[in-house]
């Protein structure tokens, strides 16, 4: 799927947009490029005052192999989240729903 990035007003983002760049304040990392936006993430930014957001924007509609390949980078970002945790009981349950849950998203 190819993408470009389009600056836009916090006011203006929905749910499921996906940063295109990492999302700094002050030097910290509020959210990391490729973070999908839920609606609590964005009333998160709102509180700290954030204004504008740097969003992934489709240029032409995803095909099966792309949707297939977006779903496991997905996997592989939380593989490596969780890569110092993923044996470790909860955690590990929890790495196993997340991909299931990313496999089917």
């Amino acid at each position: 799927m190819n993408t470009s990035s389009a600056n836009i007003a916090i006011d203006n983002a929905v749910e499921g947009m996906i940063l295109a760049c990492d999302l700094l304040d002050g030097g910290a990392v509020l959210l990391p490029a490729g973070a999908t936006l839920s609606t609590a993430s964005l009333n998160s930014l709102r509180r700290r005052g954030i204004e504008q957001l740097q969003v992934e924007v489709a240029e032409e509609p995803a095909d099966q192999a792309a949707i297939q390949a977006e779903r496991e980078r997905r996997c592989q970002r939380l593989a490596r989240l969780f890569r110092k945790n993923a044996d470790i009981g909860a955690s590990a349950r929890l790495l196993e729903r997340l991909q299931i849950y990313r496999m089917d998203a």
